[in-house]
Order: C-alpha cells, then sequence, then structure tokens
C-alpha cells in the first residue's frame, strides 16, 4: 500500500513506497502527518516543485460496502498496432462499510415511539402530511451512503494529486432482468452477455449453490421450474446451482426434486419471490452519487457492474468491493492489487440522544452529558501500555470512555475493559470511522503496532 504524501502546506503530492517513506522520516525530512491512512507530510518540499501524475479514485458503490481505490492511470502505445493501451496500477483501496441499517432502525424506533406518544397523550395531537419532501430527496439511510461515499471521495482529493473519478453508474440493469428478451444488440450480443443477470444471481442467491450451499465452487444458472414445463426466464425463476446439482436435478420442478427438504423449498421460494427493490435502491444511490461526483468539476467515467465483473475474471482477480472499483470501465491491464485493503467502518460520532429509552418509550438511563473525559473521547485511536496490575501489556484501538476515567478499548484481539486513562496516549483523534488494516508496517507507526499484527481503530 502506498504512503500518502503532502507538501509543507499539506497541499497533496505523489504517494510513495512504504520504504521511501520510512527513508524520509528517519532523515528528518518528513513528519507525520496522519496515522490512518497513514500520511507524511515533507518539511523541504512545496507542489510547485514537484511532478505529478494523472491519479484517479474510483468508486464501486454497493448496499452494505463501498469499495474505493486510488489508482494512476498508464497509458502506452502498442507499436505494432498503434492501440492504446490503458494500464490501471493500484496505490491504495479501501472498503467502506455502511450504517443505513442501524440509521435505518433508529429512525423505525423514534417513530414508533413519537406514534404511542400522540397516541396516548391528548396534548400531542397527531401531524402528518404537513412535511414536503425536495426533489431527488433519498431517505436517510440511502441519503447516508452517498454522503460517507462523496467524504471519502473529497478526504482523497486533499491527500492525493486527484484528476479524475470513476463510479459504477449501473450495477444491475433491473429492465433487463425483468424481460431477458427485451431486445436490442446491445442486450444480446458481445462479450458482456449475460453478466447483468449472473451478477445479480450471485448477489441475491449468496454465491452459493441453493441446493446444497456448496460455495467457492463453479456455479451455474438453473431454472427452479424447467423450460420444458412451462418456465420462463424471468429473473425470478432462475437460481445458481453447481454443476453435480444441476445434473442431478436435470429437467424436475423444483418440488420435486426437494420434496424430501421442505424447509430449503419453502425458503427458495420465498427468495425467489422478493422484489427487486434492493437494485432499484441501490441504482438509486449510485445516481445521487454520479450527481455528487460530476459537481466536483473532475472527469466522471462510469461503468456497469457486468463490465467491471468481467475485467476482474480476465485477469483472474477475486471478489472484492476494492478490487471492483479498480476495475471499472476500459481497463486493460491492472498492476500491484496484490495488496492489503484498508477497512473503513462508519460508526458515527456519537449520539444526539442522550437519554435511553425502553421499548416502551420511558426513560431508562442517562449518557455522559459531556462527551469527552480526560482529553479522550469515543472513538480515538489511543495506545495504552499497562505496566501494574492483571492487564499488563500493549493495546491499540478505538476508546469508549467513562466518566470514571475507566475506559474501554476496542483492540485486534477484542475488547480490553477497564483500562485506567492515565495509561492511555492519543493516536488519532476520532473521525467518526473505525480502521482495521490487515497489514501496517511497524516502521511507519513508530512502534504503534507490531508487524503482522492486525490493527483496529
Amino acid at each position: 500500500m502506498a504512503v500518502l504524501v503532502l507538501d509543507k502546506r499539506k497541499k497533496p503530492l505523489m504517494p510513495c513506497s512504504e520504504k521511501r517513506a520510512r527513508i524520509l522520516l528517519e532523515r528528518g525530512r518528513a513528519r507525520v502527518h496522519r496515522m490512518v491512512p497513514f500520511a507524511i507530510r515533507l518539511v523541504d518540499r512545496l507542489v510547485e516543485n514537484s511532478v505529478l501524475q494523472p491519479v484517479r479514485v474510483a468508486a464501486a458503490p454497493g448496499s452494505k460496502t463501498t469499495g474505493l481505490a486510488l489508482v494512476r492511470d498508464a497509458e502506452t502505445v502498442d507499436a505494432i498496432t498503434g492501440e492504446v493501451i490503458r494500464t490501471v496500477v493500484v496505490l491504495m483501496l479501501l472498503e467502506l462499510k455502511h450504517r443505513g441499517h442501524a440509521i435505518r432502525d433508529a429512525l423505525t424506533q423514534r417513530g414508533g415511539h413519537r406514534r404511542f406518544r400522540r397516541s396516548k397523550l391528548r396534548y400531542r395531537p397527531a401531524r402528518f402530511d404537513n412535511r414536503t419532501k425536495p426533489e431527488g430527496w433519498l431517505a436517510p439511510s440511502l441519503q447516508h451512503r452517498v454522503d460517507t461515499t462523496t467524504a471519502w471521495v473529497t478526504r482523497l482529493r486533499r491527500w492525493a494529486p486527484v484528476t479524475g473519478l470513476s463510479t459504477m453508474l449501473h450495477r444491475f440493469d433491473t429492465q433487463l432482468l425483468q424481460n431477458l428478451e427485451i431486445g436490442g444488440v446491445e442486450y444480446q450480443q458481445g462479450e458482456l452477455h449475460g453478466y447483468e443477470v449472473r451478477e445479480y444471481l450471485l448477489e441475491k442467491w449468496g454465491r452459493q449453490c441453493v441446493y446444497c450451499d456448496a460455495e467457492h465452487t463453479p456455479l451455474t444458472i438453473d431454472h427452479i421450474h424447467p423450460k420444458s414445463t412451462g418456465g420462463s426466464d424471468r429473473v425470478s425463476n432462475l437460481t445458481l446451482a453447481c454443476f453435480p446439482c444441476n445434473q442431478r436435478k436435470s429437467n424436475q420442478d423444483v418440488r420435486a426434486f426437494l420434496a424430501h427438504d421442505q424447509k430449503r423449498l419453502a425458503r427458495i421460494e420465498s427468495s425467489r419471490k422478493a422484489p427487486l427493490r434492493d437494485a432499484a435502491a441501490v441504482n438509486s444511490t449510485r445516481w445521487a452519487l454520479y450527481q455528487q461526483l460530476q459537481d466536483t468539476g473532475l472527469k466522471v467515467d462510469v461503468g456497469s457492474g457486468g463490465r467491471t465483473k468481467w475485467n476482474r475474471k480476465r485477469f483472474s482477480m477475486p471478489k472484492a468491493h476494492s478490487l471492483d472499483a479498480a476495475c471499472i470501465g476500459h481497463v486493460d491491464a491492472v498492476e500491484r492489487w496484490h495488496q492489503p485493503a484498508l477497512s473503513i467502518n462508519a460508526t458515527g460520532r456519537g449520539s444526539y440522544q442522550r437519554t435511553r429509552l425502553t421499548k416502551y418509550g420511558f426513560p431508562r438511563g442517562y449518557l455522559m452529558r459531556s462527551k469527552s473525559a480526560f482529553g479522550f473521547q469515543t472513538g480515538d485511536m489511543v495506545k495504552a501500555i499497562v505496566t501494574t496490575g492483571k492487564k499488563v501489556g500493549t493495546y491499540l484501538g478505538r476508546v469508549a470512555i467513562r466518566a470514571s476515567g475507566s475506559f474501554n478499548i476496542q483492540s485486534a484481539t477484542g475488547l480490553v475493559q477497564s483500562i485506567h486513562h492515565r495509561f492511555c496516549t492519543l493516536v488519532q483523534r476520532g473521525d467518526g470511522y473505525g480502521y482495521n488494516l490487515t497489514l501496517l508496517h511497524p516502521a511507519l507507526n513508530h512502534g504503534v503496532a507490531e508487524a503482522g499484527k492486525y490493527v483496529t481503530a
């Protein structure tokens, strides 16, 4: 993973390797600007005296996780054919995990408490139909996905000389999913034929065989109700099966094939009738994200989920959200993708509601009036060196504060409770996100973590 570099005025320069960053720090030519993602600031360089290359941020939006990739585009011309070959060099991989489900559950609970109060208390009249929604309005759980993705694109633009953006504008073509015979050569011909449907089925059925739950094996598309008995090609009649199960089922109806397993049959029947609301919701957030990226003024390239998967298969790359981002659009080769991805969990910045309620809406407890204690806030990354007691050792992680001064630290090995604040040293202020990196070089963190261990903040 490349190290982000800033000049003396905090303007972005080209990222460098870990080895070069270590040398710059040892020679005193750089200072640590940020721990995660790791960034250094040069003390003797200005952006005006540096040579910059085109860097691009690619985003692969998803319902639960959005993949981000910081890449450098290198174009070469084939001397024989004269064809321009576009090579993507991966500088950094990131996976942003959203908390839309938590926002949805919190709003549902709040709405239930509000309805209860207004129905039971005479002085709280009912209120409805008195709020208007602006054009382009998205539900808060969906708007959260757009906002967090846009925020991280903005961050990467502050830390790297970004000159272009990429995103997947369509993950699933819902019109094609509803009717495979919609017509038109753009749907039924070419090397991308069928990739939209296959990608949707993989997401819908969890990338495993529905008849035996086999994973990490080649899967085939199977008709739940065979075409020979009147089954259609609609996506609601398609599922995934491993080759042995597909051969055993042959042209049997699913009810006959699973007559001995009624629970599995009921699960398949309920899943296949699931509407396409999830795909439609993902597509709606993609359009909103596309508009936000266009507002940056940078050139925005777009691609589809089908083409992204086709690119990934050509280069024999495993399935990962961050690698999907690196394969968006027209790509002829991908280099340096064998690197760990920085996992970013959206955790929020605490709760505005300082009173905890029961399921009936009555108070059951109160949070601290102040969100800070002894110079720390919940969410800060701290390093605790415990020298006495039963928990002697060094811990690095995300802290949860208490007014008593006895903190909890979520470290890589689990939750460590009751660590006194005098043992804690601030590493990085909380910014509403938790980080988990599978590899952090010890020379880049000034002894914060040991080589080969996971780092969680």
